[in-house]
């Protein structure tokens, strides 16, 4: 078994577990950026990033067919490519991490294929950054 960077091992192991809010909230550095696939502009600091990665997480892992297909890092950076379908359609994506010297998350991006993926996506999200949104 491969042997990962402590913050990429901790984002991994994390994904599994039912302490993604916990490990989110350890994982992301404060001045984290996020590109997302369906926003057109950066997301700036902790408490976006971590609202779209952990609502990521409940869009993707939903169904239970999310896994990563090839994980490539060095140093600092990490290329994760990931499979999943939801509703029907097979998405193929790309997660691209930067780690900060902590072993934080820095910056995380987002990249998504085929096109009917990226509207499913989209819609999905939205409505889970809605209810993400609303006062409990």
């Amino acid at each position: 078994m491969e042997k990962y960077s402590e913050g990429l091992e901790a984002w991994l192991t994390g994904l599994k577990g039912d302490q993604k809010a916990q490990m989110l909230n350890q994982l992301i550095a404060d001045d984290c950026v996020f590109h997302s696939p369906v926003v057109h502009t950066p997301q700036e600091g902790k408490q976006l990033t971590f609202m779209y990665l952990y609502g990521a997480s409940q869009v993707f892992l939903k169904e239970g067919t999310f896994k990563y297909t090839r994980i490539i890092e060095q140093g600092l950076d990490a290329v994760l490519e990931f499979e999943t379908e939801l509703d029907g359609i097979h998405i193929n994506g790309v997660d691209m991490i930067r780690f900060n010297d902590e072993g934080k998350i820095a910056e995380f991006k987002v990249m998504l294929r085929p096109l009917k993926a990226v509207q499913k996506i989209h819609e999905l999200m939205m409505a889970e950054l809605a209810a993400f949104k609303k006062p409990a």
